[in-house]
C-alpha cells in the first residue's frame, strides 16, 4: 500500500477491505458509500487535505522516517508540539463542524510513551521499542489509528475478574507462542471503522487476580473475529432520504460504534502491556490527562454554531437588536473559555521520563469539565436565537413540493434579500448540531468523553493542593504557623511546583 497524503488517498484505502459492519440490523458491504456512513468518512478526510493545505498547522516531519506524516501520528516532544495539536483541533472543528475522530489516537501514543517507557525501566521488558518499531511502520504509511479504552463494564459495583461474564472487559481469552488472544467489547468508539488501526488499552484502574484485563495491543481493524454495530444518532435516516437540506451538514458527520472481540489475535511484537496490572491506572490517567484538553475541538465546533446563531439573526432582521448581540457576546465568551483551558494545559507541557511532554493536568481536567458545561449553554442559545422553527420546520420535500411549497416559501421567509432555502438551511445546521447527528459529538460527547463529570471533578479535588493554599492564607492572616521547608515543598507539590518552575 502506498503512503496516504490527501483525503481523496485516504478514502480510497478503506475500499475492498472486509469489514463486519452491522447498521440499523442489516449487515453492510461497501460501508464507503453507505450515506450513513459517509459523512464520517469525509470529516476524516479532512485531516488529510488540512495536512496539504496548511503542512505547518496540521503536518510534522516524522522523526521516525524523515517523512511528513499526519500530526494526529506524532508524539509530542515540546510544549509547542501540544499547542499545534490544540490549534489543528480548533481548526478542523471549524471545517467540518463535527468530530474528525483522530484525536483519540494521538492521546493513545502519548500516554504510551511514557507509560511503557516506565514499564520497562520497572520489569525489564522490552514494549517500548515495540512501540516505536509500531509507530514507525504507522508513520511510514501516514495511517489512521484509533484507540479503544471503554469497556461496557457490566456489574459498575465489581472489578474485571469479579463479573459473572468475564467478557464484560477485554481480556486475553487465549495465548500461544506468536501472540494473545482477546475476547471482550468496546463501546462507543469513535471512528473505529475508519481507522487503519486500533490500539485496545485497558479502561481502569486493575487489581493482580486482573491480569488477563491488563493487555494493551495493536490490531488491525479488518482482522479477524472483529464485528461492528454502528451506533444510532438522532435523525440519522435523514441522509437516506436523499437531499441534502434536511440533514443540516450533508457533507461531514461523526462516528461511534460498538466494538466486538471474538478471539482477535495481538501479534506478539504488536503487544505493549501484558499483566503488568499496576500501570494500568496510570496509563488511564495520562490518557485521560491528554484527551481532555484534545477537548478544545468543541471550540472549533462551537465557531460553527456560534456562526450560524448569527447567521439566523441577520435572516431574521433582528442583528442589531441589544439582547442578540448580548447573546452572541455570551456564547463567544463560554467557547473561548473552552479553548483557553486546553490550550493552557498545553503551553504548561513539561518532559516526562520518555522524552515525550505531557500537558498540565490540572488544567486538561478543568478543560474537560468546561466542556461537559458550556457546549450545552450555548447550543441553548442557539435554539434561542434560531426559534421554534429549530424544532418544527416543514421538510425539504415539502419545499420542493409542485403544489405546498410555494406556500413554505412565502411563510418561511424571513427579510426580504434572503432566499426561503437559505434560511431553511441554516435553520437546519442549528438543529444537526444541537439536537440531531452532530449533537452526538458536541453535546453527549462532551458530557461522557475522556470520563464523566464525577471524573474531571475527582482529579481536580486530587490536584488541588489544599494544605499549600492553607497555609497562603494563615500566612497573610497573620496566623503564626511552624515552619517547615520538608513540608512546605511536599504541599506546594505538582500544580505549582511546574507552573513557578516554568514561569522562573
Amino acid at each position: 500500500m502506498k503512503k496516504i497524503v490527501t483525503g481523496e488517498d485516504y478514502v480510497n484505502s478503506l475500499r475492498n477491505r472486509k469489514l463486519n459492519i452491522y447498521l440499523l440490523g442489516e449487515k453492510v458491504d461497501n460501508y464507503v458509500d453507505h450515506p450513513t456512513i459517509r459523512p464520517s468518512i469525509n470529516a476524516l478526510a479532512k485531516t488529510y487535505d488540512l495536512a496539504v493545505e496548511n503542512p505547518d498547522l496540521a503536518s510534522v516531519i516524522s522523526p521516525l522516517t524523515g517523512q511528513r506524516i499526519s500530526r494526529f501520528l506524532h508524539v509530542s516532544e515540546s510544549a509547542e508540539d501540544l499547542v499545534m495539536q490544540n490549534k489543528m483541533q480548533r481548526k478542523l472543528g471549524q471545517l467540518t463542524g463535527t468530530c474528525f475522530q483522530r484525536c483519540v489516537g494521538m492521546d493513545a501514543f502519548n500516554a504510551l510513551h511514557s507509560t511503557t517507557f516506565e514499564i520497562d525501566d520497572k520489569y525489564g521488558t522490552n514494549y517500548h521499542q515495540k512501540l516505536i518499531s509500531f509507530l514507525t511502520e504507522m508513520h511510514k504509511y501516514n495511517y489512521v489509528v484509533g484507540g479503544a479504552m471503554t469497556d461496557v463494564k457490566g456489574d459498575r459495583g465489581l472489578p474485571p475478574h469479579a463479573q459473572e461474564d468475564q467478557d464484560m472487559y477485554v481480556r486475553v481469552s487465549k495465548r500461544s507462542d506468536k501472540g494473545v488472544y482477546i475476547t471482550g467489547a468496546k463501546a462507543h468508539q469513535t471512528g473505529c471503522i475508519n481507522s487503519h488501526w486500533m490500539i485496545v488499552m485497558p479502561t481502569i484502574r486493575l487489581q493482580e487476580e486482573d491480569k488477563e484485563f491488563a493487555i494493551i495491543g495493536a490490531v488491525p481493524v479488518d482482522a479477524d473475529g472483529i464485528t461492528y454495530i454502528y451506533g444510532r444518532q438522532s435523525c440519522d435516516r435523514r441522509s437516506m432520504e436523499g437531499g441534502d437540506i434536511d440533514v443540516g451538514n450533508a457533507q461531514y458527520g461523526g462516528q461511534e460504534a460498538m466494538v466486538i472481540f471474538e478471539d482477535v489475535f495481538i501479534s506478539n511484537d504488536h503487544i505493549f502491556m501484558d499483566g503488568e496490572y499496576d500501570f494500568a491506572s496510570l496509563l488511564v490517567e495520562r490518557f485521560t490527562n491528554y484527551h481532555r484538553r484534545s477537548y478544545v475541538c468543541k471550540s472549533g465546533v462551537g465557531d460553527v454554531l456560534i456562526g450560524a446563531a448569527g447567521a439566523i439573526a441577520d435572516m431574521n432582521g433582528v442583528p442589531k437588536a441589544s439582547h442578540i448581540k448580548d447573546k452572541l457576546v455570551e456564547m463567544t465568551h463560554l467557547n473561548e473559555t473552552i479553548y483557553a483551558t486546553g490550550i493552557a494545559a498545553s503551553y504548561q507541557g513539561y518532559e516526562m521520563k520518555s522524552g515525550c511532554y505531557m500537558c498540565d493536568p490540572m488544567l486538561a481536567n478543568v478543560c474537560k469539565h468546561h466542556v461537559t458545561k458550556l457546549p450545552y449553554d450555548i447550543s441553548r442559545l442557539a435554539q434561542d436565537l434560531g426559534g421554534g422553527l429549530v424544532a418544527t420546520m416543514p421538510s425539504e420535500k415539502d419545499l420542493n413540493h409542485p403544489e405546498i411549497g410555494k406556500l413554505v416559501k412565502k411563510y418561511l421567509k424571513g427579510k426580504a434579500d434572503v432566499s426561503t432555502e437559505d434560511r431553511m438551511r441554516i435553520l437546519r445546521l442549528i438543529e444537526n448540531m444541537t439536537l440531531g447527528r452532530n449533537a452526538v459529538g458536541y453535546l453527549t460527547e462532551s458530557m461522557h468523553g475522556a470520563g464523566s463529570p464525577q471524573a474531571q471533578r475527582i482529579q481536580i479535588s486530587r490536584m488541588a493542593q489544599m494544605e499549600y493554599k492553607k497555609r497562603l492564607a494563615k500566612i497573610l492572616a497573620g496566623i503564626r504557623i511552624k515552619e517547615n521547608k520538608e513540608n512546605i515543598v511536599e504541599e506546594m507539590g505538582g500544580y505549582f511546583a511546574r507552573v513557578f518552575k516554568v514561569i522562573k
